[in-house]
């Protein structure tokens, strides 16, 4: 089974992995990854600018198809039993989820892969655009080189 939701809407994370859990009742490994919306602009909290909120936009109907094509390849990479991505769009503020990757598999080995290669995909590769806001006003966030090479390991 495969589930992706791109929502305008908070979602619950725990909620969602509850739920995630109780259909992959046999399933020998679950891997999930949250990501929140930081309260800081830069590489660390002590050295970077507070934020107040982002915006999330993306290309509406590309986005799903690609995440969806995205499932597909891990599926088709790894042996899994489930894949769940949710990812939001609009406006958020700091501590809000923003993104959930669950994947269950037989082993954990292909449950932390497959986690790993779709939240590296989704955070190179995918129709969203992030704009950071705060006191000093807004701006777009630019690709980091560091993300292209850690999702270039995938590449076959």
């Amino acid at each position: 089974m495969t589930t992706v939701r791109v929502q305008r809407e908070a979602f619950d994370p725990g909620r969602e992995i509850n739920t995630f859990c109780a259909r992959n009742p046999i399933s020998g490994g679950i891997a999930t990854f949250i990501g929140q919306m930081r309260d800081f602009r830069g590489t660390s909290r002590s050295a970077g600018e507070p934020l107040t909120a982002m915006t999330l936009e993306h290309y509406a109907g590309m986005a799903e198809r690609e995440i969806a094509e995205l499932a597909a390849e891990a599926k088709n990479r790894w042996t899994l039993d489930d894949l769940l991505v949710i990812h939001r769009f609009g406006d958020v503020a700091p501590g809000d989820a923003i993104v959930l990757v669950a994947v269950a598999a037989t082993h954990r080995g292909e449950a932390f892969a497959a986690c790993a290669f779709v939240m590296d995909w989704l955070k190179t590769k995918a129709p969203f655009w992030k704009k950071e806001i705060g006191a000093d006003g807004a701006a777009w966030v630019e690709a980091r080189t560091s993300d292209d090479l850690q999702a270039a390991k995938w590449d076959k």
